[in-house]
């Protein structure tokens, strides 16, 4: 079966939820423990979440999604938000093709924000051309374009694509 990107819906959602808990065990002994539960994200938390436009995109493979990645715009740029791939579909360039195609869908600059412990995941983000911010500017950004708490911003870390960089926004030494 070939692999094919695709919109998910709400006939989606239990996968969804099960893509994302299980792609969240990477997180398991090395992020703050107090920022990990299991579930790692509730039913309740993910439908607040497409309620609020997180739109997610799958990669479905031969048993269902083997990936998932939601991108939701705010304002005046796009988020790429809760990006998991299963764990015995990771390490096969599935993360690669969802932001790949996420960010084809969007002419805004685009902003992750992931754990700063999650070392994997800030390589992979800077691998596609993605660079972290200073703590000052993650504070702000967090704070304007995301609702978490003060606690997850503490512990995060933010990147920022080439057309933040481009259009001058904030930068380094600018707050």
């Amino acid at each position: 079966m070939t692999r094919m990107i695709r919109r998910c819906f709400d006939e989606d959602f239990d996968q969804v939820w099960e893509v994302i808990n299980d792609g969240a065990k990477a997180y398991e002994g090395s992020i703050p423990a107090d920022r990990y539960e299991d579930p790692y994200m509730t039913k309740g938390k993910l439908r607040d979440e497409v309620n609020d436009g997180v739109e997610f995109w799958g990669l479905e493979g031969e048993a269902g999604l083997a990936g998932v990645m939601g991108i939701q715009k705010v304002r005046d740029v796009t988020l790429i938000r809760h990006a998991y791939v299963r764990t015995t579909s990771q390490r096969r360039g599935i993360g690669t093709k969802l932001l790949s195609h996420l960010r084809m869908l969007t002419h805004t600059p685009v902003l992750i924000g992931t754990w700063a412990d999650a070392v994997w995941a800030i390589r992979f983000y800077e691998g596609h051309g993605f660079r972290v911010v200073s703590p000052r500017e993650k504070e702000l950004l967090l704070r304007t374009y995301w609702t978490v708490p003060a606690r997850q911003i503490e512990t995060s870390i933010l990147l920022t694509d080439e057309r933040w960089r481009a259009e001058g926004r904030l930068g380094e030494g600018v707050l």
